[in-house]
């Protein structure tokens, strides 16, 4: 009987872990938003103090102070969140790989405070500015992996060993989804650097518009190869080829976003201040782009879970067939 209670508890914790780590996932995902609707409404120093908004905790949320003040607010409910989050995993998960993981969470919930003070202090330097957007989906990816790791249907997921004579023929999974991951958040940095170089009323450096350009071409490349050939080798196996799908639909609402903030972005420095579709156009660019960050997260983590190491098939090929 009281291993029975145990096993149930034990399930309804892991249950109630995995919907706080989406929780908390998501809450990341609308901070990232937040970040997005500063930079585009230029508000980053609506505010010159940090962490008070002209010396108040709760000032008027009035003109670009709302925009400011507001993902301080949202980064200060994440940041609580994430501590929750720790204290739940700590609780109630066994695996120490996890654990460490949430903790890591949390130290870099701290560091991006952190790193968004010193943005407001040093008056918004490319570098720190362009370092603490980055920081952003770093952290993002942290907690979207938290989320992989404990549902249940990474828990229940088996290794697939019926296309492991596809996996020789070709380039293994792993390695195209981890190359398109790479690649993504590469493309991220490029393009946090583009946003902050330049404020509404300036054009963009043409050599880091062309770099994007030339980045979006890569992220193209490589995340069409790896979730075509999920797809391709992986028929009917939903657990992969549902976030490959996804992270190719959301690629191609990407690359159009991309194109339209571009030509709206070219005609801002007219503008007496940002205005739409600009500003909407431009945050739904950096939104998607993280959700093709983090289709991508879960597609490149489930390859790793499902599918057998390239070192463990050669060995099993090497090795004589028994009789």
């Amino acid at each position: 009987m009281g291993n029975w209670q145990s096993q149930i508890g034990n399930r309804f914790m892991s249950k109630g872990l995995n919907r706080f780590a989406i929780l908390v996932a998501c809450a990341t995902f609308f901070l990232i938003i937040a970040g997005a609707l500063v930079t585009s409404n230029d508000a980053g120093l609506a505010t010159s103090d940090w962490p008070l908004s002209n010396g108040q905790v709760f000032p008027k949320m009035v003109g670009n102070l709302f925009w400011e003040h507001g993902h301080r607010l949202v980064a200060t409910t994440v940041g609580i969140l994430t501590i929750v989050l720790l204290i739940y995993i700590l609780r109630a998960e066994k695996r120490s790989w996890v654990r460490k993981l949430g903790i890591f969470a949390l130290l870099a919930v701290v560091a991006q405070g952190l790193l968004g003070g010193l943005t407001v202090k040093l008056m918004l330097p490319l570098a720190v500015s362009a370092a603490h957007a980055t920081l952003a989906q770093l952290f993002f990816c942290t907690t979207v992996s938290l989320a992989v790791f404990t549902s249940r249907s990474w828990t229940n997921a088996g290794k697939l060993t019926e296309e492991t004579a596809t996996e020789r023929a070709g380039v293994p999974l792993r390695y195209l989804c981890t190359a398109a991951l790479v690649t993504i958040f590469l493309q991220l940095i490029i393009g946090a650097t583009l946003r902050h170089s330049a404020t509404w009323d300036h054009p963009l450096p043409t050599d880091l518009v062309l770099t994007h350009i030339g980045g979006a071409l890569a992220v193209t490349i490589t995340l069409g190869l790896a979730a075509m050939n999920t797809l391709r080798r992986h028929k009917g196996q939903t657990f992969l080829t549902r976030p490959a799908t996804m992270a190719l639909v959301l690629l191609v609402v990407q690359l159009f976003l991309g194109l339209a903030a571009y030509l709206t972005r070219l005609a801002s420095p007219s503008d007496p201040q940002p205005l739409n579709p600009m500003i909407s156009i431009t945050v739904a660019h950096v939104a998607c782009g993280a959700l093709v960050f983090a289709t991508t997260i879960v597609l490149t983590l489930r390859t790793y879970k499902v599918l057998p190491a390239v070192d463990s098939e050669i060995e099993l090929a090497a090795r004589p067939q028994e009789l």
